[in-house]
């Protein structure tokens, strides 16, 4: 995956450079708009503003404009460096609240003797820079404003809303068109268009936002997922369980989820009774936001011995999150998931293996399944985060061993990977694999964590060959994520269009007259005895018309029946996206077809040579 560009990189300095001058020509539009953040991003930049007036897409060529014409005047990025209370004064003066209030942070924080400030012209911002020289260092051409969206300061949803400018920036303007170009194609791809143009999934208003229903289509993708996962589990030693979809609150504060994810959890529903002395809560429960501490219960069960570990509990656990509803976002950010979780126990000597067989069933599915735009990110506790001990576990020991081990599992594994500070779980370090999609965004679809904290809170041990009890380490890994954005992904990878083994209908046979039907019927029943998903279109639609509606719901695999495939007992066969079509025997056909299906090809597989 194209990762952002490393600070020292010519395109990140351009990039960084051109957010300076797009929050210079907002102030100059927008006067009386103050700041908050402008960085670069993997295809351009983008700044946030509290707006004195709002900005739409029809503001965008005057923006573009001003931009311009602040190129135009060679402005020269100075760098400045002041002692904190010059800082602090300064930003005063500049009427930067957002801007102060981070600084207060960094300072704090970092130990910080000193604020760095770049000007450029009438423009002056803290930051910490790299830029290019002068604005005439940047390409004509470049760059282009893309969309307007709303982002809370500092991500958090109990700050201030601002509003958000994207903006595409490259090498060239060549490079910058190619880019729209594709992105704009990719955006047919949207998940949310396909999969209701598809019938894969709907999001009802009288069910609730951020809960998804499954259409049949939707729901035979999931399945085949699931079947994917179920069998690379059980072949790697994986145990099934199936946990309930509540249980009591007191659960979750004993593993410390309350309250680090209090602001994401459902309210908490509790069983009143009345007594003598007033109304007293019997019992509370929550639904359950993950399937950890159920997983863990399980491993309670009953004494364990060092010679059942590694112990590795699935389950395809459906989950209940309170997302905030401005973040909802079709399949990719909802309220109800389906994760495709698993938690290994294991000892101290068979971390690294268990944690490395974790890291290769991540490739193998990702083969499988096509996928090679990713890149691994380490995320490690911050250990200076001023939110420190609310945020994790206060164990540094156990948070070096462990980040130890997880750097020496992914050298070893030879997956490249980027160490990011302050992004662990608060329970342990963690492993996210980002995925690039088609449409441009920057999603983790998987994760694979190391938990060393939660076995000590709930008193989880195994018995080992000393005879003694001991803490097991805990994996969490979902390779496959959650059903909702795994399918996401999945829907604008393939465009909607996919493999025969994923496909929702795997075969439609046309009739070119409705004389053939009974020989359409005959191998539909046939192939569904065989559990391959086809159907007959007995529309009545004309050939041409009824090949068009098969290729507009992207079928995979289209049969032809007419006079001549009735005597020969044959089929001519359509496949999505390839102009050619193919007459063969009937029985050639679905001995291709199941080899395909059995073996997961993302094409069809290759007839048998007829060479000697």
């Amino acid at each position: 995956m194209n990762a952002p560009h490393a600070p020292d990189e010519p395109l990140h300095r351009i990039r960084h450079s051109l957010a300076h001058v797009l929050a210079q020509a907002v102030l100059e539009y927008r006067p009386g708009s103050t700041l908050g953040f402008g960085p670069p991003v993997a295809d351009g930049f983008y700044y946030d503003f509290i707006l004195s007036e709002p900005i739409s897409e029809e503001d965008f060529p005057e923006l573009e404009k001003r931009m311009k014409h602040i190129l135009k005047r060679n402005q020269r990025f100075e760098r400045e460096e002041l002692p904190r209370d010059e800082a602090m004064a300064r930003l005063s003066g500049m009427q930067e609240p957002y801007k102060r209030e981070y600084a207060e942070e960094l300072f704090e924080k970092k130990s910080l003797s000193t604020l760095t400030f770049y000007r450029s012209g009438a423009f002056l911002d803290m930051c910490d820079g790299p830029h290019v020289e002068s604005t005439k260092d940047i390409p004509r051409g470049c760059f282009k404003l893309r969309s307007v969206a709303g982002a809370y300061w500092r991500g958090d949803s109990r700050n201030v809303m601002m509003t958000r400018l994207y903006a595409w920036a490259f090498e060239s303007e060549e490079v910058l068109e190619a880019h729209v170009k594709a992105y704009h194609e990719a955006l047919a791809r949207d998940h949310k268009k396909l999969g209701k143009e598809l019938e894969l999934f709907v999001i009802d208003e009288q069910v609730g936002k951020g809960l998804p229903l499954w259409l049949p289509n939707g729901t035979v993708i999931r399945d085949e997922l699931e079947r994917l996962a179920k069998e690379l589990e059980f072949k790697a030693g994986y145990h099934r369980v199936a946990t309930p979809h509540l249980t009591k609150a007191g659960l979750y504060y004993q593993t410390g989820h309350l309250p680090y994810y209090k602001d994401h959890i459902y309210p908490i529903m509790e069983l009143k009774e009345q007594t003598e002395s007033g109304e007293v809560v019997r019992e509370a429960y929550c639904l359950k936001p993950m399937n950890c501490p159920h997983h863990h219960r399980i491993f309670a069960a009953r004494k364990r011995s060092y010679r059942e570990l590694p112990l590795r509990l699935a389950e395809y656990g459906q989950v209940y999150r309170f997302e905030d509803s401005g973040a909802l976002s079709g399949l990719l950010r909802v309220r109800g998931m389906c994760m495709n979780d698993a938690h290994i126990y294991c000892t101290e000597e068979n971390l690294k293996r268990e944690f490395l067989a974790v890291m290769e069933l991540h490739k193998q599915l990702y083969e499988i399944l096509g996928l090679t735009d990713y890149y691994m990110r380490f995320s490690t506790w911050d250990p200076d985060d001023p939110k420190g001990k609310s945020k994790y576990v206060d164990d540094p020991v156990a948070w070096e061993k462990s980040q130890c081990f997880i750097r020496e599992a992914m050298v070893e594994s030879g997956l490249p990977f980027r160490e990011v500070k302050g992004e662990a779980a608060f329970y342990g370090p963690k492993i996210d694999v980002q995925f690039r999609t088609v449409t441009g965004r920057e999603e983790t679809a998987s994760t694979n964590q190391l938990d060393f904290a939660v076995p000590q809170r709930m008193n989880l041990s195994y018995v080992g060959a000393d005879n003694q009890e001991h803490r097991p380490y805990i994996i969490h890994r979902a390779p496959l994520g959650t059903h909702e954005r795994f399918v996401a992904f999945l829907i604008e990878h393939y465009g909607g269009a996919f493999p025969t083994w994923l496909a929702p209908t795997q075969v439609r046979i046309l009739v070119v007259a409705d004389r053939f039907l009974d020989y359409a019927r005959a191998l539909e029943e046939d192939l569904r005895i065989s559990m391959v998903r086809v159907e007959v279109d007995a529309s009545g639609e004309r050939i041409n018309k009824a090949i068009r509606n098969a290729s507009t719901a992207k079928i995979p695999n289209v049969l032809v029946l007419g006079e001549r495939e009735v005597e020969e007992r044959g089929v001519t066969l359509r496949r999505y996206g390839v102009e050619e079509q193919e007459a063969m025997p009937y029985e050639a056909f679905k001995a291709r077809l199941l080899k395909t299906i059995e073996s997961r090809s993302r094409g069809f597989v290759a007839a048998p040579s007829t060479c000697s």
